[in-house]
């Protein structure tokens, strides 16, 4: 669009008045250093305002017949992109500065080329300030939703710890009914607590993490765990999705929350496939090694192009991401090899760092 309004209506100007060849082919080289500025204006746009705005005179002066407005197209553009990148204390003086050349515009073309000017340099300046509140607007909200998915992480692991102290308490009132008459037993029982009360502890460092649970919950729902998979791969046969579950065998159990994690990212992978995939298969590869847990979901269908190319654009790819960098984990989700969408996440087997 700045080569046809710029470039190319001076070049007919400078063929078609009787000015020197000098000037033509300055007000040429003008116009191509306006262009070729553009390339820096996202990463330097004071700069490239600047710039602009010098050759975008410079261009008129040299022919008067090209209008202020077209000569200074390439100054709107960056002014522009600095008011969407820049406070409006720090775009409002270019504004200014900008608005000061209108007399040349009223000399040029009158009160309509003044009326054109001030009105296009204006548009620039607020169009920038609107894409600046968008942006800030698209912040504020991944940022709330990354607050309500902590929370939400710090509810379940309060069910996790929760579940873990009522072990604890059971198998200290089975070592203290059998101390005396079993004692290997009552120490088998203290083993047991001692093996709880140190994975309580790891959990209450991820509790401690996140946000305190809400009001209300006293903690009995029961616990999830990558064994109940085969459980959420019924219900979601159900609904007319073929699944298809590979667990490997465990080399040791993962941590409480670690289990809780897995099971909940496959859940939202397999909720995000129904919505938005248009599936007709999905694959469930949970595999274990000495020290972390990795997860690997994929479907058939079409990927949900703008969650991938934006990681806050969804709430789904979002909590995944929250959950295991909350573990200390890694996650991938994008277009598969073989076509349709994956996620990949790899967990480790301990309570993260």
């Amino acid at each position: 669009m700045l080569v046809l309004g710029v470039v190319v209506p001076a070049a007919v100007v400078a063929g078609t008045e009787e000015h020197g060849p000098w000037r033509s082919a300055a007000a040429l080289l003008l116009a191509a250093l306006q262009v070729a500025a553009l390339w820096w204006v996202v990463r330097r746009p004071r700069t490239v305002l600047a710039v602009t705005a010098l050759t975008g005179v410079g261009l008129w002066l040299a022919l008067p017949a090209v209008s202020l407005t077209g000569a200074l197209l390439a100054a709107q553009i960056a002014l522009s992109v600095l008011s969407s990148q820049s406070p409006p204390r720090v775009s409002r003086w270019w504004l200014l500065g900008l608005l000061a050349l209108a007399p040349g515009a009223f000399a040029g073309g009158g009160a309509l080329g003044l009326a054109a000017y001030l009105l296009a340099v204006t548009l620039a300046w607020t169009g920038g300030q609107w894409r600046r509140a968008q942006h800030e607007r698209l912040v504020a909200q991944t940022h709330r939703a990354a607050a309500e998915e902590r929370a939400r992480i710090a509810r379940e692991v309060h069910d996790v710890v929760a579940h873990t102290v009522s072990v604890m308490v059971i198998q200290a009132s089975a070592a203290e009914d059998v101390f005396e008459r079993d004692p290997e037993r009552a120490r088998q029982a203290l083993r047991a607590i001692d093996g709880a009360g140190r994975s309580a502890l790891s959990e209450l460092r991820l509790l401690l993490r996140a946000e305190p649970p809400p009001d209300g919950d006293d903690g009995r729902r029961p616990p999830r765990g990558l064994t109940d998979l085969e459980e959420l791969a019924a219900n979601t046969r159900a609904s007319g999705l073929v699944v298809d579950l590979t667990s490997g065998e465990r080399t040791r159990a993962p941590a409480a929350a670690v289990d809780l994690a897995g099971y909940r990212i496959v859940q939202e992978a397999l909720t995000n496939t129904l919505r938005h995939a248009r599936a007709t298969r999905v694959s469930i590869r949970v595999r274990y090694d000495a020290s972390t847990v990795h997860l690997t979901v994929t479907d058939d269908g079409r990927p949900p192009a703008r969650a991938v190319r934006s990681p806050g654009a969804g709430r789904g790819l979002l909590g995944m991401r929250e959950r295991v960098a909350l573990l200390g984990g890694t996650l991938e989700a994008g277009p598969g090899t073989d076509g349709g969408f994956e996620v990949r996440a790899k967990l480790p087997i301990g309570c993260g760092p």
